[in-house]
């Protein structure tokens, strides 16, 4: 049965709720995208300096993949799931190069490898156990085919429209918790961390590189949040710390249904930068891997967030950059113009 409203069940895993595409849903895209306008506002323009964006129109696009159900889905909950995606051949060279980064066989320009707290205080071990995030891989040609893949993009273009950048990739290698629960990440939204608008025009791909559980630390997703606008955002009071650049919602409903998104090797999940989401604690012994791709159209425009409730996150990513790099006079904007890629299409703005 597919949902479209946020109920009290989503306390449960998500199954099968997104359905697989069918060739139909090509001949229904068109009379959807027109409905589909008619059931959502359109995009209202920042409000000051709260940064407000409210909820995600999709994209009129006579290529549009997207089934009128799965449409209406992502627009009531801010993410849809795709079934068995990605092959299990791209998933394991892309765990094979995440390894031979880990081990130092491979040094790419630009990326950031980031370390669990309670591991990296505890020793550092070259190989993957020390690691638990690379971002930034655009440098890498093998990781980077992810963003790529054209069974990815045929559903990024629902979102984006025909000009695709990618503008921030991860692979995330949660480790076995410490005990200290620092493998939680909190609940936030993604929009806080990009300078650009709008924000219909974003969306994320997500891929399972393993079958990823609850026990795991699977996603959990607030079904609905996207139609909100964007919170603030700092490091939460966590005993045992908080991995860097982890920043958490400050004022959500704790009480809102929420939704835990199990998944099986190589399915996608596609989600809205205002969706608030986070994931639990690993509580096994092995290492949960996923590999992820923040898009935006090319034809996205950058903003000030000074004043406004992005400014932490600015003034953070400026120190790193000063810090690594020794430059200070690098914008926020320009950070994110060096490590955005054109996918497909023209690179018009962004």
């Amino acid at each position: 049965m597919l949902l479209v409203r946020p109920f009290p069940q989503y306390n449960q895993r998500i199954g099968n709720l997104c359905p697989s595409v069918p060739e139909s849903g090509r001949l229904l895209a068109g009379k959807m995208s027109r409905a589909a306008e008619r059931l959502r506002t359109v995009i209202h323009h920042l409000d000051g300096a709260t940064a407000s964006i409210v909820s995600f129109r999709s994209v009129e696009t006579s290529e549009c993949i997207l089934t009128p159900e799965q449409r209406l889905f992502y627009e009531e909950n801010g993410f849809l799931l795709i079934k068995n995606l990605v092959s299990e051949t791209d998933i394991d060279r892309f765990r094979k190069e995440f390894e031979r980064i880990c081990r130092q066989e491979v040094k790419v320009p630009g990326l950031i490898v980031m370390r669990d707290v309670a591991i990296a205080k505890s020793e550092f071990v070259p190989d993957q156990r020390a690691v638990s995030k690379l971002q930034d891989f655009q440098e890498d040609p093998e990781l980077f085919r992810y963003c790529a893949l054209p069974q990815i993009l045929k559903y990024v273009e629902c979102f984006t429209g025909p000009n695709i950048m990618a503008m921030h990739t991860m692979l995330i290698n949660k480790p076995p918790d410490a005990g200290k629960k620092t493998s939680r990440h909190p609940m936030h939204q993604d929009l806080h961390y990009f300078p650009f608008r709008p924000t219909d025009h974003i969306v994320c791909a997500w891929t399972a590189m393993e079958r990823v559980t609850r026990q795991n630390g699977c996603l959990v997703v607030l079904p609905g949040t996207h139609k909100g606008t964007l919170k603030e955002h700092d490091y939460p009071d966590w005993e045992g710390g908080v991995n860097k650049m982890y920043h958490g919602v400050r004022d959500y409903n704790p009480n809102h249904p929420r939704l835990y998104v199990e998944m099986e090797k190589g399915d996608t999940v596609f989600f809205h930068p205002l969706l608030i989401h986070g994931s639990g604690m690993n509580q096994t012994q092995g290492f949960r891997k996923a590999i992820s791709c923040h898009y935006a159209s090319g034809d996205c425009y950058y903003i000030d967030v000074r004043g406004t409730t992005q400014e932490n996150i600015e003034n953070e990513v400026k120190d790193i950059a000063l810090k690594k790099y020794g430059m200070n006079e690098l914008a926020f904007k320009d950070m994110w113009a060096f490590r955005g890629r054109l996918v497909q299409g023209e690179r018009t703005s962004l």
